[in-house]
């Protein structure tokens, strides 16, 4: 499972999603081509609910692109919670397109 760590955002959502659109999609999508059948995990930065919204249209596009392969993003600050959401995607094939927000422990923390 290839690793994709999403950093230098900015913090207002308008901002941050131009920014990852600008510098990290191009760069994302020949990463993305260069994979064979990998499956890929963006990560994020933790941040409140209105990154949600470009966030997780982001990931679903890029799972539609890659499909059969798969596409799925976390906001994690944390290694442990990063080890066991990894291990949980490792487990569940058919998941995809998904954003999950992953606390220490591992757990997905509701979006509000």
């Amino acid at each position: 499972m290839a690793l994709l760590r999403i950093t230098g955002l900015p913090q207002a959502p308008l901002d941050a999603a131009a920014a990852f659109h600008a510098e990290w999609l191009p760069r994302l999508r020949a990463d993305l081509a260069a994979q064979e059948d990998e499956s890929t995990v963006l990560v994020f930065p933790p941040a409140d609910h209105s990154h949600r919204g470009w966030r997780l249209a982001a990931v679903q596009e890029l799972a539609r692109a890659r499909a059969p392969r798969r596409v799925n993003a976390l906001a994690c600050d944390s290694e442990e919670g990063l080890v066991a959401a990894l291990g949980l995607l490792d487990n569940c094939q058919g998941v995809t397109g998904q954003l999950l927000a992953i606390d220490a422990a591992g757990m997905i923390e509701p979006q509000s």
